[in-house]
């Protein structure tokens, strides 16, 4: 993943900055719950290096997925970002998970980038009919706004937003600047994403500082944490972040979607997501299950 990588991560503050005081507004409306609901996972399936690790050591790319689901509890659906799945696809992977597995579908890149939300009516309406074929497999849903999509285009992002059906999960990724330039300009946004009951994302990156605006528009949090392949501060940082969720869960957090890059191929993911989940459950009490990890083979270790 590229965005917001850095070459020399000693000069990164990793430090996670306080709530956004609009936060208080949406504590304020809620009774904190003691069973919170969490879901955690990574942005892939398809990868080789999982095979022997957290896949069977003679398991097919075929059944990949399969695999992934009784380890995880949801996925980052980057593939609906390139295209609208197909009925085939979506009944694939309705077979492919287990009870409690949800997916987070991408909105395709041709509505959100290349069309900037305008004249894809017809292309969203696919997309919807799509997705809620998911039925109890599908969780929140991504709207990635693109990297020229900024705040003087909040009335086009607005009327988009009022176009989707009520029932459907939307989580709205910033990318632009300037919507964290200014406080005033993060500030009416959060508003008008309360009002309209939608979700924000927040991204943990090295190079980006500004996308960790600790915000939340409602008492779902939608994390995308991306981490450095296994540098020592992939693991102090969800340290804090645990601690930080502890708070919220505390003050009125419901749902967490937490999304763990672990690095340019995702090999860490596994080790990383099973930190989490004991830190999870250790300070938070939680009872996440845990992904099982096998054993590391050493060539000649039996001799």
């Amino acid at each position: 993943m590229e965005f917001g990588k850095v070459n020399n991560l000693d000069t990164v503050d990793f430090r996670l900055p306080p709530g956004n005081p609009f936060n208080l507004k949406v504590w304020d409306t809620i009774e904190p719950t003691s069973h919170p609901e969490v879901y955690i996972g990574g942005p892939i399936w398809a990868n080789k290096n999982y095979v022997g690790k957290i896949y069977p050591s003679q398991a097919k790319e075929k059944d990949f997925l399969q695999h992934y689901t009784r380890q995880f509890n949801t996925i980052e659906l980057n593939l609906t970002h390139y295209q609208i799945p197909t009925a085939a696809m979506i009944d694939k992977w309705k077979r492919d998970a287990v009870e409690g597995f949800v997916y987070c579908p991408k909105f395709p890149q041709v509505i959100s980038h290349e069309r900037m939300l305008v004249g894809s009516e017809a292309l969203t309406e696919e997309f919807i009919d799509a997705v809620l074929g998911l039925e109890e497999f599908l969780g929140t849903t991504f709207l990635q706004l693109p990297p020229a999509f900024g705040p003087d285009k909040w009335p086009v992002l607005e009327r988009y937003l009022r176009s989707l059906p009520d029932d459907l999960e939307v989580a709205v990724e910033f990318r632009h600047p300037d919507w964290f330039r200014k406080a005033d300009t993060w500030q009416r946004t959060l508003e008008g994403l309360h009002a309209l009951r939608r979700d924000v994302v927040m991204t943990d990156v090295a190079g980006r500082r500004d996308v960790l605006h600790m915000s939340v528009s409602s008492p779902v949090l939608v994390l995308r944490f991306i981490a450095n392949d296994g540098h020592p501060t992939d693991f102090s940082r969800a340290d804090a972040w645990v601690q930080r969720l502890k708070t919220w869960f505390d003050r009125g957090l419901q749902t967490a979607y937490l999304f763990i890059h672990g690095g340019a191929e995702n090999d860490t993911t596994p080790e990383l997501v099973l930190h989490w989940v004991r830190q999870l459950n250790e300070h938070c009490g939680l009872n996440l299950k845990e992904p099982t990890l096998q054993p590391k083979v050493v060539q000649g270790s039996l001799f």
